[in-house]
């Protein structure tokens, strides 16, 4: 998947691409596939999108957002973000309990469910243990790119 204007900092919508902003953010998405096949408006867009193996906004924020937190994980990204993310393997509290060989994150608490969620320790942490385990033990940057968007491009699709 290659960077585009639109992907850019995408990350910080978790929680919040809802409604008038994601439809926008859709539309433009839309536009630009009916151009790369110079379809008419009124053509379906979910065979082009398919075709061009393009998530829907949804989809493309989670993906950035996972994608940083691999690299948080893996020690490539800024330590200020880093050190936000927590194992459970590495709370002390949390090392006996069945999943904590699982490669799940720590899901801090919050008192805002309208600004806390969309926090990154808290939206990274949610959106890194809803994915499948497969995903998360990817070996490398690169494999887990291809097997998210994988897993990413099946429900977007499985939803249509």
């Amino acid at each position: 998947m290659d960077y585009c204007k639109v992907d850019y900092c995408k990350s910080v919508l978790a929680g919040m691409i809802s409604g008038q902003l994601q439809d926008r953010l859709q539309s433009v998405l839309n536009t630009a596939a009916r151009l790369v096949f110079s379809t008419r408006r009124s053509e379906r867009i979910t065979p082009l999108r398919r075709e061009l193996h393009w998530l829907r906004v949804p989809e493309r924020v989670t993906f950035r957002l996972c994608i940083l937190a691999y690299r948080c994980l893996h020690g490539t990204a800024p330590a200020y973000l880093a050190e936000s993310l927590y194992r459970t393997s590495d709370v002390d509290t949390r090392r006996r309990l069945r999943y904590a060989d699982s490669a799940m994150l720590v899901v801090p608490s919050t008192r805002r469910s309208t600004l806390g969620d969309r926090a990154f320790p808290v939206a990274s942490a949610r959106t890194w243990n809803s994915l499948p385990l497969s995903v998360r033990n990817a070996p490398s940057l690169t494999t887990f790119r291809r097997e998210l968007k994988t897993a990413l491009f099946r429900s977007s699709f499985d939803d249509d």
